[in-house]
């Protein structure tokens, strides 16, 4: 038995098996069972597979322009087939029981202390290319399961979550159902992820410092988020004092909260929809008490599209389409459904519709360097036929129910008045063929400066704006957060991004256009009141989230946010500006959490 003491943000007694989150590295550690040993070492092989072909194509591909280099690709070809590597990570796999993801890690850790002990500067250089071939395993393992909220589908029920850290916006999508509680080496009572503990009523603990090292996956753990205590391996006093506890009744708060609508304790309307990926999300959302869909992202259905496979005009696909598109505003009515136009970059398109008469050419790698930024509404303007699919399934889908068009990665209103045009074409063509067509909202995704700057002149252009806060961020504050050297730089919180905000929240009330947000800033309960305190009155949130804004709303007034939110606009630093948001909102909570 051994018993880590941390920082207990969220009461409670609860124990289960432990799932391991690794999120500095993206990694998810988790026991599986052995019916599954085979399944996850088939999952090994294919991303060995995988791989090789994509190293032979790099490697063919650099031969042609420089011969030279390509032995360099020569070293990873070979260490696939080290035994050290793959057979490795394969008996990891059969012995610890653990997932793919995981066994790999270790292998690479267990490379990386190796190199880090050899002197010869050469030699120690070489960990680079063992860290190049291990995250390409990694990411091809990851197929179909992009991100950690995705994996963390796959654990069990009765599970207990220990990881490194934990963000606000995975914590909203966790099914607290099978995750009973969680503990964290990061964090204080202040931490972002703490405060949506209480309000979700999930034990928690943070500050533990090493938790996510001491603990094993599947490793039987008592959370005593009253005593501030983590108990591995624990004794039958333990177990039974967490098995007898009423301190932990999982989501009968968010329950009661669902069907209703959200509101500031001083009785301000907001209105909160969802973001879904799939149609199959949508009984999620539905369940979780979404007022409608605020973004569903299209362009899902491009794979396995069968697009131009039979036809030039694309009428199979189209169907297809239709049918998907009027399932869901069928299923959502009579509240809205707003269906962003596919945004997809080139590349991601190239990779779906390759084979297909309607994707049209397909630009060299020299050329596609030189065209940064070809995508959303943008790559679908150049794709006419590929639009004009999309665009006649939408409207003929609109007399299902209550459909809004969104159009994604806008930066000029000669783009929207285009893309109008094109509506205008899809309908006409609908027209010929007999079929009548409703009016359809159009709005756009304010997600790039030059639309942010210029939200008073396209208002005119629309019926409605979404700011879509995390490509805004990303590209106001020219940080990629996929590159580990910069991604610390992604603030939410920075004074530009609130500023841009609220312009670009002015600008759709004067002309009278609703404006909503979405993207991971709404999953944040904190920056969700902040927002809010900002003048925002409309949100899209992953169906998760949705309760635990609800009793987060339901606390604080909006006039003491409004007061909030003026002084947080006069601060000059994040630093400043996250220490005065949360000392109003977890004041709120925490006196809440001791009524």
């Amino acid at each position: 038995m051994q018993r880590l003491k941390g920082i207990g943000v969220s009461p409670g007694i609860v124990s289960g098996r432990a799932v391991i989150l690794i999120q500095r590295a993206q990694v998810l550690r988790y026991r599986i069972a052995t019916s599954r040993i085979e399944h996850e070492l088939q999952r090994l092989d294919d991303s060995r597979a995988v791989s090789r072909e994509q190293l032979l194509d790099i490697r063919a591909r650099v031969a042609q322009r420089r011969p030279e280099l390509a032995s360099l690709f020569d070293a990873q070809l070979l260490m696939l087939d080290d035994p050290m590597l793959v057979p490795h990570a394969t008996d990891i796999v059969r012995e610890q029981h653990v997932n793919a993801e995981w066994a790999v890690q270790q292998v690479f850790d267990g490379f990386s202390a190796v190199f880090d002990e050899v002197a010869d500067p050469y030699l120690r250089e070489r960990k680079g290319d063992v860290a190049d071939l291990v995250g390409r395993l990694r990411m091809n393992l990851r197929q179909g399961v992009a991100m950690p909220r995705d994996l963390l589908r796959e654990v069990d029920e009765a599970s207990v979550l220990i990881a490194d850290e934990l963000t606000p916006s995975l914590a909203a999508q966790v099914d607290w159902t099978k995750v009973r509680g969680f503990a964290t080496d990061a964090g204080s009572r202040t931490y972002h992820t703490a405060i949506l503990a209480r309000s979700l009523d999930v034990p928690a603990i943070v500050g533990l410092h090493d938790a996510s090292q001491h603990v094993q996956p599947g490793d039987l753990v008592v959370l005593d988020g009253s005593a501030s205590e983590l108990i591995i391996d624990p004794g039958p006093e333990d177990l039974a004092r967490a098995a007898h506890s009423e301190d932990y009744c999982p989501g009968v708060d968010a329950e009661a909260q669902r069907h209703l609508p959200a509101t500031t304790a001083d009785g301000v309307r907001i209105r909160l929809e969802a973001n879904i990926e799939f149609p199959d999300d949508l009984a999620a959302a539905r369940y979780a008490g979404a007022e409608g869909i605020g973004l569903y992202r299209s362009e899902f259905l491009l794979a396995g599209s069968s697009l131009g496979a039979n036809e030039p005009d694309g009428a199979p696909e189209e169907e297809r389409q239709y049918e998907i598109y009027r399932s869901m505003l069928e299923g959502m009515a009579p509240s809205a459904v707003t269906v962003r136009t596919f945004d997809v970059d080139e590349d991601q398109l190239a990779s779906r519709l390759a084979q297909h008469p309607l994707a049209g050419g397909w630009f060299t790698e020299e050329e596609r360097a030189s065209r940064q930024g070809l995508r959303g509404l943008r790559l679908s303007l150049t794709r006419p036929e590929l639009f004009q699919v999309q665009l006649r399934a939408l409207l003929r889908a609109a007399r299902h129910g209550n459909l809004r068009i969104m159009f994604p990665f806008v930066s000029s209103v000669e783009q929207v008045r285009h893309a109008r045009a094109m509506i205008a074409e899809a309908r006409a063509e609908l027209a010929r063929r007999g079929e009548d067509v409703p009016p359809v909202p159009v709005g756009i995704m304010i997600e790039i400066p030059a639309a942010a700057y210029t939200a008073d002149l396209l208002a005119r252009e629309v019926d409605f704006f979404t700011i879509g806060t995390n490509d805004l961020i990303q590209y106001c504050l020219a940080v990629d957060r996929a590159d580990e050297r910069v991604s610390w730089l992604y603030e939410p919180l920075h004074p530009a991004i609130l500023r841009i905000i609220v312009m670009v929240s002015r600008a759709a009330r004067r002309r009278r256009i609703p404006v909503s947000l979405c993207g991971e800033m709404a999953s944040d309960p904190a920056l969700l009141t902040l927002l809010v305190g900002l003048g925002l009155t409309e949100f899209s949130m992953t169906p998760g989230a949705i309760p635990v804004a609800k009793e987060v709303l339901a606390e604080l007034r909006s006039d003491e946010l409004r007061m909030l939110a003026r002084r947080i606009l006069r601060l000059p630093t994040i630093e400043e500006i996250e220490r005065e948001l949360l000392s109003v909102v977890s004041k709120s909570l925490m006196t809440r959490s001791h009524l």
